[in-house]
């Protein structure tokens, strides 16, 4: 028997089609399609595809790069900061692509956004996946964690994102793979 959150995840996506308009064929064509996602008592918005369009609702970010220099970008709300940082030039690598397989999107948080996203989080934690990836990158905070797993959300406008001054690939030194 699949766990609760995959079923309603799974219902999530097709009703979400269903109900934006989009049949099930457009999912598969790599088309935008926003679905709202059941994860324990907490609902999501997650976009499938390329993420939210140019009209989604935006919130601004500060991210502080590795040289201490400010980068302020519009981050669409739905999409992963991970997302936000490719589609706005941000140097944030993501090696794995956003599956929670690495630590190359490693952020540190401002504590009280940290606190914000833990307490909406299914049992106030982060996941393991994203813990064990955590172990494994460069300069881990209290307030670290991976942007593929962070859904920018309305609350997040005027956040400020820092990137560690270093991150470790397994894939090859020097390689930065680009989103596609």
């Amino acid at each position: 028997m699949l766990p609760r959150g995959i079923i309603s995840a799974a219902k999530a996506a097709h009703f979400g089609c269903k109900q934006s308009g989009f049949n099930m064929s457009s999912v598969f064509a790599n088309t935008c399609v926003r679905s709202q996602i059941l994860i324990g008592n907490n609902k999501q918005i997650r976009w499938h595809g390329d993420g939210p369009g140019p009209d989604a609702p935006t919130v601004q970010l500060t991210f502080v790069n590795p040289d201490d220099s400010e980068t302020k970008i519009s981050a669409r709300v739905g999409e992963t900061l991970l997302q936000s940082a490719h589609r706005t030039g941000v140097e944030m690598e993501g090696a794995c692509e956003g599956v929670c397989a690495c630590s190359t999107c490693h952020v540190i948080l401002e504590q009280d956004l940290y606190d914000d996203l833990l307490d909406k989080m299914e049992g106030a934690a982060l996941g393991e996946d994203e813990e064990d990836m955590l172990d494994m990158a460069f300069g881990l905070e209290q307030t670290s964690r991976l942007g593929c797993q962070i859904t920018i959300t309305e609350g997040m406008d005027g956040a400020v994102i820092t990137l560690p001054k270093a991150t470790r690939n397994f894939y090859v030194d020097g390689h930065k793979p680009t989103p596609h």
